[in-house]
């Protein structure tokens, strides 16, 4: 894309350094409105300076991301209901020899389940658990919130559904599942193991925690967690209320006179045991359906509403539970993405350096990972892919035909691990940092330089490491 005329880059350039302050510096003395009005103001701006018009405003709303963020919320407040928190502390728990053997499980445990359920998905449903995790042995939050949204980026790269961006790429590419999985699978056991690493070595001291005695002694404990988590069960006088707001939905909550005259005949056990039983299937379902292709978006918003149905309840307790703040925060941000990519800027940048870009050289590997680390960062990471997945690939196909999945698959490893490089990487990061500050139990800050600091370093390293790894398994 040419560049736009010189009044619109530079009021593009403004409305979209907006957006950076705000994110960046939420609670700046001159405009303490947040980062949520932040990203509304900038959108706003955009549209204010013609940057870019209502129309394409409303069509740069990804409806499918913010569909699917809203059924994984909503989906994750019926498995935090079902129990799912219980036992993954169990897991978690289970012959743990400390914080730092803690950590190292968080990392794993995300990175395998961001390759199935999404990055999105897991930090939605795990922040507030490892908060509490954290809390119950007395450690930091800091380096397990780090851990969960570094390794969800990291762990996402590896399939077609891991995140939005590979999902483009393996539209776009064509390359199936496994061929997919197996070319990036290296690379990400080895970026999860390093950035693992850097978390042990950068927060050791922190990470000394509780004796195995003590996290024995926990691990009875981590019900009663669960119960603090899911069961804020209001009083017959809240009921009643319009107001209310703050718990989660019944689930468990026993009310019979709502219920269908077959949980009637049922046994209180029988009811509970059938909802978390269904729970449960209907989410491996989705992940199923996410692994054979189905739509992503619809397939969450199809498992929330069996969910919903199936309770026999109203839902508007669970529905409560969703962050609305979080999908306007994200509803500004890609209306101020796309009016900044309208500019013109990300493109000329590509421009500027693609004839040193080649794939066939370590240099120009090296100086085409530079280029995407810093659009995914700049203009995030799905437009990234959007504006230089048919270039590289028309590069590569001068090459040879495995210079191409090569250069997909690169672009997928490098934009998703471009992610951990600031906290605006990638919406992971965003979802970790809204509801962890959000959270109504042990909340935490993790602000743009905490996790900068372990961002940058951890980003390049993952990266350099991870891309000779590319394409050596070929099926």
């Amino acid at each position: 894309m040419a560049l736009a005329s010189v009044s619109k880059v530079v009021l593009g350039s403004i409305a979209f350094g907006v957006f950076w302050v705000m994110a960046v510096f939420p609670s700046v003395p001159f405009m303490p409105i947040g980062r949520t009005a932040g990203a509304l103001l900038s959108a706003v701006l955009m549209i204010i300076f013609h940057v870019i018009s209502p129309d394409d405003a409303y069509a740069s709303v990804d409806l499918p991301i913010l569909g699917l963020l809203f059924a994984t919320m909503v989906v994750g407040t019926y498995l935090k209901n079902a129990g799912m928190f219980k036992h993954l502390g169990t897991l978690l728990a289970w012959k743990s020899q400390g914080g730092r053997d803690l950590l190292c499980r968080v990392c794993v445990v995300t990175a395998l389940a961001s390759a199935l359920f999404t990055n999105d998905t897991c930090c939605v449903v795990l922040t507030e658990f490892v908060l509490e995790l954290a809390a119950e042995r007395n450690l930091p939050a800091k380096p397990f919130l780090l851990a969960l949204a570094s390794s969800a980026n990291i762990g996402s790269s590896a399939t077609p559904i891991g995140n939005p961006q590979n999902l483009v790429i393996a539209f776009n590419s064509k390359i199936a599942f496994p061929k997919f999985l197996l070319g990036i699978l290296p690379a990400m056991l080895a970026g999860m193991a390093v950035n693992m690493v850097m978390l042990l070595c950068m927060y050791w001291k922190d990470l000394a925690g509780s004796s195995p005695d003590q996290l024995v002694a926990n691990g009875k404990q981590m019900e009663a967690v669960e119960e603090g988590l899911a069961s804020r069960t209001p009083s017959p006088g809240q009921l009643k209320s319009p107001k209310l707001t703050g718990y989660s939905s019944p689930l468990m909550t026993e009310d019979i006179s709502t219920k269908h005259p077959w949980f009637m005949q049922c046994t209180e056990e029988r009811r509970k045991l059938f909802l978390k039983s269904f729970a449960y299937i209907v989410t491996v379902g989705m992940v199923i359906a996410y692994m054979v292709g189905l739509n992503m978006s619809w397939t969450a918003i199809t498992t929330a509403i069996a969910l919903v149905v199936v309770d026999f309840r109203d839902a508007e307790p669970c529905l409560d539970k969703v962050s609305y703040s979080l999908l306007v925060f994200f509803s500004g941000m890609f209306i101020t993405v796309s009016g900044f990519n309208k500019t013109g800027l990300p493109g000329a940048i590509w421009n500027f350096m693609a004839p040193y870009s080649k794939v066939n050289s370590v240099g120009g590997i090296s100086v085409l990972s530079i280029i995407i680390l810093l659009l995914s960062n700049l203009a995030s990471n799905v437009p990234t892919v959007l504006l230089m997945g048919g270039e590289v690939a028309s590069a590569a196909a001068l090459i040879s035909p495995a210079a191409v999945t090569r250069s997909w698959l690169l672009l997928a490893w490098v934009s998703t691990v471009a992610g951990n490089l600031s906290l605006l990487g990638s919406a992971a990061n965003l979802i970790v940092c809204e509801q962890a500050r959000r959270a109504p139990r042990n909340a935490y800050d993790l602000t743009f330089w905490n996790h900068l600091v372990f961002g940058v370093p951890s980003t390049l390293i993952v990266t350099a490491i991870g891309i000779p790894l590319i394409g050596k398994i070929n099926v």
